[in-house]
């Protein structure tokens, strides 16, 4: 059972690097014009080169800031991971401020999507000052909220598991394509899943929803989901590039003012480099779930 889940996780990851670095490689050649025909899209992964990092950067004097990836309906790992810091802070000077950056994604993909939420508003962090980015799992959490068209897409990349987290279930889609009748039927189980959600959804979470932040800044560092546009300036980001921006950010190669720190784009471990900190890790089929430690100028990270 385990070496079967090793290989689904490894082969999901190994999919998620080829999409990006396929689709980079086919925007870079068509950016440098290389020929008139169909590009070649690569199929192999290319090794990754080991990060160099020789900027220096500090966290704001006074404060220890833990910043934490995706989480996607994992709370169990959540908490180990929150156990963790909280273990660490133990070593910090007498004083210090303690940090906590979320960045986005707390929901879909995992079963315990609402527990994650329960458990980011209770009493458990209450000795740090906390930071909640939204995440794009989050914007479509609201956009099915006003939009009761948008759910059988939201459910494609894990709208179903925060669906089945507020006791709800939605309807099977591919149903509609057998007829009419079945196309009326499915989009009848859809008005009632969406005014069943609209009805379940506690006040507390959607003001939870509504109110997260697109990015967030602190001494040498900026925070975010996704990652920043090249070429632009932080007023001129959309909240689209800071939610859903993948290889246009992760590609580039000019560095912003401040080291980018952001999840979104799962890989096999944590990356640094002068540019930017990577964390999200796939935590909801890995089991891994990362947060980078930033202190003076110090950089460390912990995982579950």
């Amino acid at each position: 059972m385990t070496n079967m889940f090793d290989q689904t996780r490894q082969s999901f990851l190994q999919r998620i690097r080829n999409l990006t670095r396929s689709a980079t490689s086919l925007r870079a050649r068509i950016r440098r014009g290389v020929g008139n025909s169909t590009p070649q899209v690569e199929e192999q992964v290319r090794p990754e080169t080991p990060a160099v990092v020789t900027r220096a950067t500090r966290a704001p004097d006074g404060q220890c800031i833990y910043a934490i990836g995706d989480i996607h309906g994992r709370r169990d790992l959540l908490e180990k991971l929150i156990e963790q810091i909280e273990t660490d802070t133990a070593s910090l000077p007498e004083g210090t401020k303690k940090v906590l950056v979320f960045l986005g994604d707390y929901i879909d993909r995992g079963l315990q999507s609402k527990d994650v939420i329960d458990f980011l508003m209770s009493d458990h962090m209450l000795s740090f000052e906390r930071v909640f980015l939204m995440g794009n799992h989050e914007e479509a959490l609201l956009r099915f909220r006003n939009e009761v068209s948008f759910g059988k897409q939201w459910v494609r990349y894990g709208g179903a598991e925060t669906l089945y987290s507020y006791g709800l279930q939605p309807p099977n889609s591919r149903m509609a394509l057998n007829s009419h009748e079945a196309m009326e039927a499915v989009q009848r189980a859809w008005d009632k899943v969406w005014t069943d959600f609209r009805n379940r959804l506690p006040d507390a979470h959607l003001k939870f929803y509504q109110n997260l932040q697109h990015y967030f800044v602190a001494g040498d560092y900026l925070f975010v989901h996704a990652g920043l546009r090249p070429g632009a300036s932080l007023e001129n980001q959309t909240v689209r590039d800071m939610l859903w921006i993948r290889e246009e950010f992760l590609e580039a190669e000019e560095q912003f003012p401040q080291v980018v720190v952001h999840g979104h784009t799962p890989a096999d471990g944590v990356f640094r480099d002068d540019r930017r900190i990577g964390l999200d890790t796939g935590a909801f089929i890995s089991g891994k779930l990362s947060a980078v430690r930033l202190f003076r100028d110090e950089v460390s990270f912990l995982s579950t």
